[in-house]
């Protein structure tokens, strides 16, 4: 079984430019943190795109709903920013049925060394093998149906709608 990764940016993959205290986009750290992580599942990684969420618009959520339906694999992981991953589950919930997603992202960028995309894409990986096809965000070990989840920016986590 092979695991398609798509790659859309957030926190997760932002570096920090030490000189004037931005983060920006440079490249994927998914690779890495599969090595660190010492992952043995056959996985097949495509950047669909390296943005903040909050820059996000419908066309890239159509794009990687496309990517998600386009891919032989039927188990997909979406590394996503956190602000706008609720609204890009919700597209692919509506669109698919016939796969396992899991997006998921960091609240902390890999480059900090704390980062919880490390747990958080080991949780993505362990679920979408586990849970039954439908769209899912996966953060902080819980996992929350596309239709029943909501990002609580008081305290910045994920948790149930009702």
């Amino acid at each position: 079984m092979t695991i398609k990764i798509l790659i859309a940016g957030g926190t997760f993959d932002k570096e920090y430019n030490e000189l004037d205290g931005k983060l920006f986009f440079k490249d994927t750290h998914v690779p890495d943190t599969l090595r660190i992580g010492r992952c043995k599942l056959d996985v097949k990684i495509r950047t669909t795109m390296l943005i903040d969420s909050l820059d996000m618009n419908d066309a890239d959520r159509q794009l990687i709903l496309e990517n998600c339906k386009k891919a032989d694999e039927n188990k997909i992981v979406i590394t996503h920013g956190t602000d706008q991953m609720v609204k890009t589950a919700e597209v692919l919930g509506k669109e698919i049925k016939d796969k396992t997603i899991i997006l998921t992202g960091a609240m902390v960028p890999y480059v900090f060394g704390s980062s919880d995309g490390l747990f958080n894409l080991g949780c993505a990986l362990a679920f979408v093998q586990s849970l039954p096809h439908g769209v899912y965000i996966t953060m902080n070990g819980k996992y929350f149906s596309w239709d029943n989840v909501r990002k609580n920016k008081s305290t910045g986590e994920f948790e149930t709608l009702r």
